[in-house]
C-alpha cells in the first residue's frame, strides 16, 4: 500500500512543485490550499504525513495541528515556514509536530523528513543512540559526569532544556549507563499524543473501554516493563492522567483504561521539559507531588548558544551526515560561515542547526560551505565590526569609531536575546543599569 502525503498551502506554484515530486516518488498525495477542509479529509482517508503551512488563509497552521493530532493521531506533521518565523517552527515542535522545513522549499530536503516520519509511524525507525556529539564545553562535560553519575542509581531524573537541545540523547545516556542497559528504552513524546488518549497509550486499555478500542491493548508502561521510559514534554500531559502517573511511579502498577485489574510495572523514569514544571505547578497546570517524584535528580541542559566552540563540533558531524544522506561531498565551512554559526542565537538549537546545514549542503555548489548557501535571513545578520571600523575610521575619530562599534555588539546582543534586556546583559556581561545608559547614550530606543 502507497504511503500517503497531505499537502497544506495557499501557494499554487509550491502544491504543484511537491505534488509531481511525490507523486513520481511513489506518494499517494493530496492537496489543499486552506487548512480547514484538511479536516473533513482526515475523517475519510488515511493520511501518513502532512505537509502544513504555518500561514494559512483560513487558520493558522500550529492553530490546526491539535486539531489534526485529535483526528489522526497517527499522522506526523511536518510545518513549513519562512525562516523569519523559526521561534513559530518551534512552538509546533513543542505542540506535537514532527518537524519543520524552512522556505524556499526543496522536494528533496522535504523527501528524508517524510522517510523519518513514515519509518517512526511503522516502528522502524533507525537507532539515534550513538548520534549524539556532546562536544568540549565545560558546562557539557559536567553535564555528561551527572548523567553518567545518576545512570547506575534508581532515581527519577528530570531534564530540562529548550526545544531541540539535546534531551532524549542525554536520557539515552543515563540508559545506556544504567544496570537496564539490555532493557528496552521507550521514548514517549507527550506533546505529541492526543489529551484523550494520553491514559490508553501510557496504561493501554481493553476493549469497547471507548470509540475505537476495538481490542484490549498494553500501553507503554507494559511495554517498557524492566526497561526506562522517558516522557518527554511531560508538561503537556492532561491533569488527571499526571495523577494515574503519580500512581504508577509511587505504587509501581497500573490499571488500563476500562479494566479494575492491577497490572505490576517495574521501570525507570526519566522525564524532560522545556519550561518551569515548578512554576506551571503554582498555576495549577502540573501537579506539584508528581513534579517533586519525577525531580529526583535534576539535569539542565544547556542551550546551544551557550556552548561556545561546542557548536563547530555539531556543525562538522551534521556536515558528514547531510554528505551521507545527500550523496555530497561538502568538506567543511569557510570563516565566513563559522563566525555566522558562532553569533546566531540558534533559538531552535540542534534541530535547526541540523536543518540549516543540510539545506546549505544541498544548496552548496563549491566544496566548502559559503554564506550564499545559508537562508537569507541568516545572511542579512552579518555586518561586520570590520566593516563599521572601516567607515568611521576615516575620519579619525576614535571616539565615534569606538561607539560605532559598541552600538552595532548591543544590537547583535539584543537580537540573540529577542530584545530581553536582561538576556541582553548577561551576553554582554554588564547589568541592567549600564545597559540601558548604554542604550540611551547611543540612541537605541527599544
Amino acid at each position: 500500500m502507497k504511503a500517503s502525503i497531505l499537502i497544506i498551502d495557499d501557494d499554487p506554484y509550491i502544491i504543484n512543485l511537491l505534488e509531481k515530486y511525490f507523486q513520481r516518488e511513489g506518494y499517494k498525495v493530496f492537496t489543499l490550499f486552506k487548512g480547514k477542509p484538511a479536516l473533513k479529509l482526515l475523517h475519510k482517508e488515511v493520511v501518513d504525513v502532512a505537509l502544513c503551512d504555518i500561514r494559512l488563509p483560513d487558520i493558522n497552521g500550529t492553530e490546526l495541528l491539535p486539531f489534526i493530532r485529535q483526528i489522526s493521531p497517527d499522522t506526523a506533521v511536518v510545518m513549513m515556514t519562512a525562516y523569519a518565523e523559526i521561534k513559530a517552527a518551534v512552538e509546533s515542535i513543542k505542540a506535537g509536530a514532527f518537524d519543520y522545513v524552512t522556505k524556499p522549499i526543496y522536494p528533496e530536503e522535504i523527501s528524508n523528513i517524510i522517510k523519518q516520519a513514515i519509518q517512526r509511524r511503522t516502528g522502524n525507525q533507525a537507532k539515534t543512540d550513538d548520534m549524539f556529539i556532546t562536544g568540549e564545553s565545560v558546562k557539557m562535560l559536567e553535564l555528561i559526569d551527572q548523567a553518567k553519575l545518576v545512570a547506575p542509581t534508581e532515581m527519577s531524573v528530570l531534564i530540562q532544556g529548550e526545544t531541540g537541545s539535546g534531551k532524549e540523547y542525554i536520557a539515552r545516556l543515563i540508559h545506556k549507563n544504567s544496570a537496564r542497559k539490555n532493557k528496552k528504552f521507550m521514548a514517549i513524546d507527550c506533546g505529541a499524543i492526543p489529551r484523550e488518549l494520553a491514559a490508553s497509550e501510557l496504561f493501554g486499555h481493553v476493549k469497547g473501554s471507548f470509540t475505537g478500542a476495538i481490542s484490549d491493548k498494553a500501553g507503554y508502561f507494559e511495554q517498557a516493563n524492566g526497561g526506562t521510559i522517558f516522557l518527554d514534554e511531560i508538561g503537556n500531559l492532561p491533569y488527571e492522567t499526571q495523577t494515574k502517573l503519580l500512581r504508577a511511579i509511587q505504587q509501581k502498577v497500573i490499571t488500563r483504561v476500562g479494566d479494575s485489574k492491577t497490572i505490576d510495572v517495574d521501570v525507570r523514569i526519566i522525564c524532560a521539559s522545556n519550561s518551569d514544571l515548578l512554576v506551571a505547578s503554582g498555576d495549577g497546570c502540573f501537579r506539584e507531588d508528581l513534579y517533586h517524584r519525577i525531580n529526583e535528580f535534576k539535569v539542565e541542559l544547556p542551550p546551544l548558544r551557550d556552548r561556545g566552540d561546542d557548536i563547530l563540533i555539531f556543525a562538522k558531524h551534521f556536515l558528514e551526515e547531510a554528505n551521507h544522506e545527500l550523496n555530497k561531498e561538502v568538506k567543511g565551512l569557510d570563516d565566513e560561515v563559522v563566525a555566522v554559526f558562532r553569533n546566531h542565537p540558534w533559538y531552535g538549537n540542534l534541530r535547526e542547526l541540523r536543518n540549516v546545514i543540510k539545506r546549505s549542503v544541498l544548496l552548496t555548489r563549491s566544496d566548502v560551505v559559503t554564506l550564499n548557501s545559508l537562508p537569507e535571513e541568516l545572511r542579512g545578520k552579518q555586518k561586520k565590526v570590520s566593516d563599521v571600523v572601516e567607515k568611521t575610521a576615516t575620519t579619525l575619530d576614535l571616539k565615534t569609531t569606538a561607539l560605532e562599534a559598541e552600538k552595532l555588539v548591543i544590537e547583535k546582543a539584543l537580537q540573540q536575546a529577542n530584545y530581553n534586556k536582561s538576556l541582553t546583559a548577561k551576553l554582554l556581561n554588564i547589568d541592567r543599569k549600564t545597559l540601558y545608559n548604554k542604550l540611551s547614550q547611543l540612541g537605541l530606543d527599544v
